[in-house]
């Protein structure tokens, strides 16, 4: 370990901006895989950006920048956009003889002489954290936008490029919608978007990402451009340009200083033209195990047992965006890769894991879910990840091929883990595969998480929007058990379902949720836009599956008595005196 990292690290440590074990634990990395300590802490999320930037300020001698930063107009025209982007670096400030730059890595001395040469000054450097700076850089820069969708020529004229796929940011000598679209997809790589929907209205064109689950509107275009920006993007998906009256689906490699990504591109003829949306996919996303989503201890620990089974269907459900996917890919980590063979077959690939042959299902050339699911299972398999069960075919070879020992991971759309149940048998799934095939249901929301810098409060803070910052889930598990499979068998109706899991430990979405803004992870306001309920109404009837008001002794629809409490305000299951946190914290106590 060199002195500059051990300095960097105490700094942190005395600071209050790391604590020692997670130190320790980041030294170690590095020792064993190299890199630098900074950038490896902010990797494992051990740190915070903010707190980086002021401890490097103070280890280099260097003023630091708060955010936000606010350049001068003058200074940003010495540095193009794009390299600004690329070197992450922001002109705060200019005289005749210096440039004032705000930088997140103050030791690159390439950019500091690119900077100086291109303005032809002395540069004077201040630190930043890389979140500011990108804030920065997007109101610095915001107008080029517009100036680059201005000169794109109106009908269509940006479509005849021919640049390679895989390299659609190019440099000065770029066709302008190749530009525009560089920085369209680098402004939404910085904000840490997970979509980007490109919109025609009657007089603009109109750029929303979707960031944290949420759409929002980052740009308004000339609505000239719209024809060449959508004929560019189709040329480095692969689609015919040609084809306008019908949907369409490609994908391209993107490839940016420091990182690869994958671009999935849908185009939709609507009135008026037609809408572009592109799907952001970071390999390095995919969860290495089922710890890293948020599950709590006591979900997780029963998730895990159905997983060591070995044997069964385990179902992700939920929503389309709920983070089902992950999941899946969490429960993949969790599984020996090097003593089993493990094969997915998804619509399509997003994430790359070793160990796992990963099979894309093509519909257009005959391989569909069920057809390759009868193929996987030839390839003598023991564990196969579908991606999502979509109808009555592939769900009953999955619960046979579940039943003659194989674990099967997949996901289906329904709101809860019971009405998954319920699902299955409206396809058409016999009650005897599923009793015998299926061993749990995981059922899940994503919810916002408040931010960590300002606590919610979103003014002015670089590192989130609207106060919140990244995502956790929600969750709530059903395990089957031979009373569950006695009412599949018999026929039973979801609310029963629900009643008899509950009697066995199952908890509500609500119940998770409810923990999760106790312990400050988000707040109601966010649980009551992703689960649809008022947020003082945390229960639902055992019995009918109405909401029950917090206020209310009993169900108002079918008259049930509200069952009792724990002195905590958790709601008791039949035969509990008290909750099982409580009697966690009544035994440590001890």
């Amino acid at each position: 370990m060199s002195p500059r990292t051990k300095i960097l690290g105490r700094l942190l440590v005395d600071d209050g901006g790391v604590r020692e074990r997670d130190l320790e634990e980041v030294l170690e990395a590095q020792r064993v895989s190299g890199g630098r300590l900074g950038e490896l802490l902010l990797e494992a999320g051990k740190v915070d950006g903010e707190a980086l930037a002021r401890a490097l300020a103070r280890q280099l001698a260097l003023p630091y920048e708060a955010p936000p930063l606010q350049p001068d107009e003058k200074a940003t025209t010495h540095i193009p956009s794009g390299i600004a982007s690329e070197r992450v670096m922001l002109p705060l400030a200019v005289t005749p003889r210096t440039l004032r730059l705000a930088m997140s890595d103050p030791l690159d001395l390439a950019a500091i002489d690119e900077a100086g040469f291109r303005s032809g000054r002395r540069i004077e450097v201040a630190v930043a954290s890389h979140g500011a700076i990108a804030a920065g850089i997007r109101r610095a820069y915001g107008a080029e936008l517009v100036d680059l969708a201005s000169a794109v020529p109106g009908a269509g004229g940006g479509g005849g490029s021919t640049e390679p796929e895989g390299r659609p940011v190019g440099g000065s000598g770029s066709a302008p919608a190749s530009q525009l679209l560089d920085r369209i997809f680098r402004g939404a790589v910085e904000d840490g978007a997970s979509d980007i929907h490109l919109e025609r209205e009657e007089k603009e064109l109109v750029v929303r990402e979707r960031i944290d689950g949420v759409l929002r509107r980052v740009s308004s275009l000339p609505v000239s451009a719209h024809e060449a920006v959508l004929s560019r993007l189709k040329v480095l998906a692969g689609m015919d340009i040609a084809v306008r009256r019908r949907p369409q689906d490609g994908g391209f490699p993107l490839h940016l200083p420091g990182t690869s990504l994958n671009l999935r591109v849908s185009t939709l003829p609507v009135e008026g033209g037609e809408k572009g949306v592109i799907r952001i996919l970071d390999p390095r996303d995919a969860p290495e195990n089922l710890e890293e989503l948020g599950f709590p201890e006591a979900v997780l620990d029963r998730l895990r047992r159905l997983i060591r089974s070995g044997q069964g269907v385990i179902l992700a459900a939920g929503p389309t965006g709920s983070g089902k996917s992950s999941t899946l890919f969490g429960a993949l980590g969790e599984v020996d890769r090097e003593a089993l063979n493990v094969v997915t077959l998804e619509d399509p690939v997003e994430y790359r894991m070793e160990g796992v042959s990963q099979v894309q299902v093509r519909p257009q050339a005959g391989l569909t879910f069920p057809s390759a699911l009868r193929s996987v299972l030839r390839q003598d398999p023991d564990v196969v990840m579908i991606g999502e069960i979509r109808d009555r075919e592939t769900a009953e070879i999955a619960m046979a091929a579940a039943v003659t020992g194989h674990l099967v991971l997949s996901s289906i759309h329904t709101t809860d883990a019971p009405s998954a149940v319920t699902r299955l048998l409206n396809m058409g799934v016999p009650p005897f595969l599923i009793a015998g095939g299926l061993s749990g249901v995981v059922a899940q929301r994503l919810v916002r998480r408040i931010c960590g810098r300002c606590g919610g409060r979103g003014a002015d803070c670089a590192a989130c929007v609207e106060g919140y910052r990244g995502r956790t889930g929600i969750f709530q598990v059903l395990a089957m058990s031979d009373a569950l499979r006695d009412q599949v068998m018999s026929g039973a109706p979801s609310t029963t379902l629900r009643r008899c899991a509950e009697d066995e430990g199952m908890a509500a979405l609500e119940d998770d949720a409810k923990r999760k803004v106790a312990e400050g992870l988000t707040d109601a306001h966010e649980i009551s836009r992703v689960l649809h309920v008022d947020p003082g109404t945390p229960f639902s009837c055992r019995g009918c599956g109405e909401r029950i008001p917090a206020s209310g002794r009993g169900c108002p629809a079918c008259g049930r008595p509200r069952a009792p409490f724990c002195p905590c305000g958790q709601e008791l299951r039949s035969g509990w005196r008290y909750c099982p946190a409580c009697l966690r914290k009544a035994a440590l106590n001890r």
